[in-house]
């Protein structure tokens, strides 16, 4: 049983890694209505792990993205991939499947601004 228990302890440090890059964690900031009848804002924080890739989504309306710090690729559908540093944003036009993926060695955020639908989801898979 001591055996065991050494083991699964052993294990569980690189459990926890490993599960630790495959996060995306999305913290929400804020929501608020604004002038235009029937949008939104939507303002949320996004934290990747090294070498996690957001899977190929769209919204409901237009998204700014200002990584915070690392390094993000994007790509837009259509076009070629761009990489942002910290400091460097992206507009992402309404509805435009995109996708994301921390390409650094340490934790990547971006502050991502939605200005969308109001009742719709705000994220839509692609598949």
């Amino acid at each position: 049983m001591i055996i065991i228990s050494a083991i699964a302890l052993s294990i569980m440090p690189f459990s926890t890694v490993q599960a630790q890059q495959l996060q995306v964690q999305r913290t929400d900031l804020i929501k608020s209505d604004i002038s235009v009848s029937g949008k939104e804002v939507v303002q949320v924080r996004v934290d990747f792990a090294p070498g996690v890739f957001a899977v190929s989504h769209r919204h409901p309306g237009e998204e700014v993205a200002y990584v915070i710090e690392g390094m993000l690729e994007y790509e837009l559908e259509g076009q070629k991939p761009v990489t942002l540093r910290a400091g460097q944003s992206l507009f992402i036009p309404a509805g435009t499947p995109h996708s994301a993926r921390n390409v650094g060695d340490a934790k990547a955020s971006e502050l991502a601004t939605y200005i969308v639908s109001k009742g719709v989801a705000l994220v839509e898979l692609v598949k």
